[in-house]
């Protein structure tokens, strides 16, 4: 019953095959992806329980594809919750600037003022829907694409702009890769490149919480081939038996760098579905649909401060951009095929659904555009004078011996004066 709502019609064709199957993309460079294979159910098919509903009895949610907006840019169905104007404004500004700041740092590294990059195009909604559905004061255990959440909190672009240039401003000391961002001030713990070990963190924080009876929660995001890690599934193993605050999320973008998301177990079933077989409720939703995202978030988050535990959400979407800059998609996927991708541009259907109400206009979006344009010209002009990745200024190399231990320990003040600093 449940064949038509998961990733695409191939599901029920594996069990024909016999002895060993690897998976393959249904389509390949050289051909048509239109994505017909692809089922996306109406508006109306998903149902919005009480938070307080038990996981057994909302199951169907992993299945399906919780939605807001149609294909009209028209709000509807049960999980439509009247989110105020000046919310979905903030939500697509911000979703507008994460997306500007990154077509300038991409450019910047194609220059070689930076020496790596990862772009989050087509998944803005994602992070910044689920920031303002949350707390500032939760915590946020991120994935390399979240920085949209960043952005949401405030954080200053010149900040998150001399992290990527590893210059004497950067809040990271030039120790992390560039994007691996990390700002205690804002609840933001450092990105992590072993994959997946964010979502234990996040568990074990949550559990640290209500141990202390406080009313955070902890969020924690991963991709789809994250998913196949073990660090996920004991996530969930602990998440599901002690019920800390924490909202797990999987970020199912359908290419893992360059693996397709049927590597990870994406052709049998949906990734929410894995939250199943652990008790937990499961959400499926429209990753590229603000309204969405919101819902389904200030759901989990409602479920969480109650005291009723964890929830795992799969954000359905598609990665546009390249993995990094040191991707070539064009070497495993079909060109141009972001363009036929059914569900849309998650900045395009929010604008469009906002003028439609009357809440925004062409004017002001072309305005805006102007002004941020401005801004991130001028903030990254400011950064580049702190140093780049040709030249400029670097973070002191004393720097090396602190922010390990509380109080620096007797070997390391050995080996900071052997080295005459």
């Amino acid at each position: 019953m449940h064949n038509k709502t998961i990733n695409d019609t191939h599901i029920g064709d594996i069990g024909q095959h016999q002895g060993l199957y690897v998976p393959e993309p249904p389509y390949r460079p050289g051909e048509v992806n239109d994505f017909s294979h692809v089922y996306i159910p109406p508006v109306s098919a998903s149902k919005m329980p009480p938070f307080t509903a038990k996981p057994n009895d909302i199951t169907d949610l992993a299945y399906g594809l919780i939605r807001v907006l149609d294909e009209d840019a028209n709000a509807g169905g049960e999980w439509h919750i009247n989110i105020e104007d000046d919310i979905l404004i903030k939500g697509l500004k911000d979703m507008l600037l994460t997306r500007m700041f990154d077509e300038r740092m991409q450019l910047m590294h194609r220059v070689g003022k930076i020496s790596f990059y990862m772009k989050c195009t087509g998944e803005e909604a994602i992070s910044v829907a689920h920031s303002l559905a949350i707390d500032d004061e939760d915590m946020v255990f991120p994935s390399y694409r979240n920085q949209g959440i960043l952005i949401s909190r405030g954080q200053r672009l010149i900040d998150l702009m001399c992290q990527c240039l590893s210059n004497v401003k950067d809040n990271c000391k030039g120790r992390q890769l560039p994007i691996m961002y990390s700002f205690k001030n804002l609840n933001f713990f450092s990105i992590s490149g072993n994959l997946a070990t964010q979502f234990s963190q996040a568990v074990g924080w949550a559990m640290a919480e209500a141990r202390k009876r406080g009313n955070r929660l902890a969020t924690s995001f991963v991709g789809d081939g994250s998913t196949a890690e073990l660090d996920f599934h004991s996530a969930l193993n602990f998440a599901a038996t002690y019920n800390p605050p924490v909202i797990l999320n999987i970020v199912n973008n359908q290419w893992a760098i360059s693996s397709s998301q049927r590597i990870a177990g994406g052709e049998r079933t949906t990734f929410a579905a894995r939250g199943i077989g652990f008790g937990l409720p499961s959400l499926r939703v429209d990753g590229n649909d603000f309204l969405a995202v919101y819902a389904a978030s200030k759901w989990a988050a409602d479920r969480a401060r109650s005291g009723y535990g964890a929830t795992l959400i799969e954000f359905f979407t598609y990665r546009v951009a390249p993995h990094s800059t040191s991707d070539d998609p064009s070497a495993y996927r079909p060109a141009d095929e972001e363009k036929t991708w059914p569900l849309g541009d998650p900045i395009e259907r929010l604008k469009a659904h906002l003028i439609k109400t009357g809440a925004w206009s062409e004017v002001l979006h072309k305005a805006l555009i102007e002004d941020y344009t401005a801004m991130i010209k001028s903030q990254y002009k400011e950064a580049e004078s702190y140093g780049t990745l040709k030249g400029g200024g670097r973070p002191d190399v004393t720097t090396m011996f602190e922010d390990v231990f509380e109080e620096m320990t007797p070997n390391l003040v050995r080996q900071r004066q052997e080295l005459g600093l």
